[in-house]
C-alpha cells in the first residue's frame, strides 16, 4: 500500500491537474499541475475559497454543491475560468464526488493550447488554399499581360518607323506607353501576388541585424519624424534565417505600422517598437521548440479594424485604403518558410506582432 506521501508524490508527477475540494467548496488540496493552472502555490491556496482563486459562474458553483448533495458525477467541456491575476483559460474538467469523505475531486485539463494549435492549423490551411487560389487567378491575369505589352511594343515601333510620308500622331505613341507601363505595373501585382518562389538561403545570421536594417530604412522613409525603440536581449544566439527574406518579413509589417500611424495620428505622435527576446519551450504548429527568438513589433496606431483581425494575414485583406492587403500574406509566408509563427494582438493605441523563430530544434 502507499503511504500518504507516496500518493502526494504520484499526484504532483500527474501532468493532469487535480484539485481537491471540501464540502465549503474551498481547496482542500492541489497537485503540482494545479499549481501551475491556477498560477498559485499550495501554500497560499489551500482553505481559500475555490472563487478566490478561480471563478467561472454561479450555476457552475451551484453544480459543483448538486454534486457533493447526489454524488453524481459530472463533466463540463471548454469551461472559461478567471484566474485570480485576471487572467483566463480555457478547461475540460471531471467532478468526481468523493461522499464517505465529504470532498470533491476535480481533474482539469488545460485546453488552451490545444485550442491555439487548432486555430493555427485551420488559419494555415485556409491560408494555403487562398494561396492556391491567389496563384491561379495570377497565372490566368498574367498569361494575357504578355500579349498586350508584346503588341503595344510592336505598335509603338511601328510608329516611329513609319516613312509613308504622313508624320504619325504623336498621341498615339502616347497611348502605347500607357498601355506598357499599365501592364508593367498589374505584372508587379501579380508578382507580388505570387510571392518568392525562390528557395530559402538558410544561413547563422544575428537577428539584430535584420531588426537594425529594417529600423534604419524605416527611418529613412519617414525621415526621422517617428520614434523608433530598439530594446535587444544581446545574449540571443545566431538564428538559421534568409537573411534577405526575413528582412522583408519584418520591413513589410513594420512598414504597415508606420502607414497606419501616418494616416491616423501623424508620424510626429508615433512610436513604434522593436523588442528581441528568448522564450523557452515553445509550440509551434504541433512542434514543441526548446528555444525560440522573439520579435515582437508594438506600435501606437489605431489599431487594426476588429472585422478583420481573424483575416489580416489572408491576401488582399487591408485596413487602409490604400493598401493591396499583401505584405502580412508575404510575410507570414516567409515566417511559415522559416519553420515559424506570426502572432498578433490589436487594440486601439496598441498593436503588436510577434515573430516566433526556432533556435534549436528538437
Amino acid at each position: 500500500m502507499l503511504n500518504d506521501r507516496q500518493l502526494r508524490l504520484l499526484l504532483d508527477n500527474l501532468t493532469s491537474a487535480v484539485l481537491v475540494l471540501d464540502e465549503n467548496l474551498s481547496i482542500y488540496y492541489l497537485n503540482s499541475a494545479a499549481e501551475d493552472l491556477v498560477a498559485t502555490s499550495s501554500a497560499r491556496a489551500l482553505g481559500q475559497p475555490l472563487a478566490e482563486v478561480v471563478r467561472e459562474s454561479q450555476a457552475a458553483d451551484q453544480a459543483l454543491r448538486n454534486a457533493l448533495a447526489t454524488g453524481e458525477k459530472y463533466t463540463v467541456r471548454r469551461a472559461l475560468w478567471i484566474l485570480h491575476n485576471l487572467e483566463e483559460c480555457t478547461v475540460d474538467y471531471s467532478v468526481t464526488p468523493l461522499s464517505d469523505l465529504g470532498l470533491l475531486l476535480l481533474e482539469v485539463q488545460s485546453m488552451d493550447r490545444l485550442l491555439r494549435i487548432a486555430r493555427e492549423d485551420a488559419l494555415l490551411a485556409a491560408q494555403e488554399t487562398t494561396r492556391n487560389l491567389v496563384r491561379g487567378m495570377a497565372h490566368e491575369v498574367k498569361n494575357p499581360l504578355g500579349g498586350i505589352r508584346g503588341a503595344a511594343q510592336l505598335l509603338q515601333r511601328e510608329l516611329k518607323d513609319v516613312e509613308m510620308g504622313v508624320q504619325p500622331d504623336e498621341g498615339l505613341a502616347e497611348y502605347t506607353q500607357i498601355i506598357i507601363e499599365e501592364a508593367d505595373r498589374l505584372r508587379n501585382l501579380v508578382d507580388r501576388m505570387l510571392g518568392s518562389r525562390k528557395p530559402l538561403t538558410l544561413q547563422p545570421v544575428n537577428v539584430h541585424s535584420i531588426t537594425e536594417r529594417v529600423a534604419q530604412l524605416i527611418e529613412a522613409e519617414c525621415d526621422g519624424a517617428m520614434i523608433i525603440r530598439r530594446d535587444y536581449d544581446p545574449s540571443i544566439p545566431d538564428i538559421p534565417a534568409d537573411s534577405e527574406q526575413l528582412i522583408q518579413a519584418v520591413l513589410n509589417i513594420v512598414r504597415n505600422a508606420m502607414q497606419a500611424i501616418d494616416e491616423s495620428i501623424g508620424l510626429a505622435k508615433g512610436c513604434i517598437t522593436v523588442r528581441t527576446r528568448v522564450q523557452r519551450q515553445f509550440t509551434i504548429g504541433r512542434r514543441q521548440c526548446p528555444l525560440v527568438c522573439r520579435i515582437d513589433i508594438v506600435d501606437n496606431g489605431p489599431g487594426i479594424p476588429e472585422d478583420i483581425r481573424e483575416r489580416i494575414f489572408y491576401p488582399m485583406i487591408s485596413g487602409r485604403a490604400e493598401g493591396s492587403g499583401l505584405g502580412l500574406s508575404i510575410s507570414q509566408h516567409i515566417i511559415n518558410q522559416h519553420r515559424g509563427l506570426i502572432k498578433c494582438e490589436s487594440q486601439p493605441g496598441q498593436t503588436e506582432f510577434q515573430i516566433y523563430l526556432p533556435l534549436l530544434t528538437e
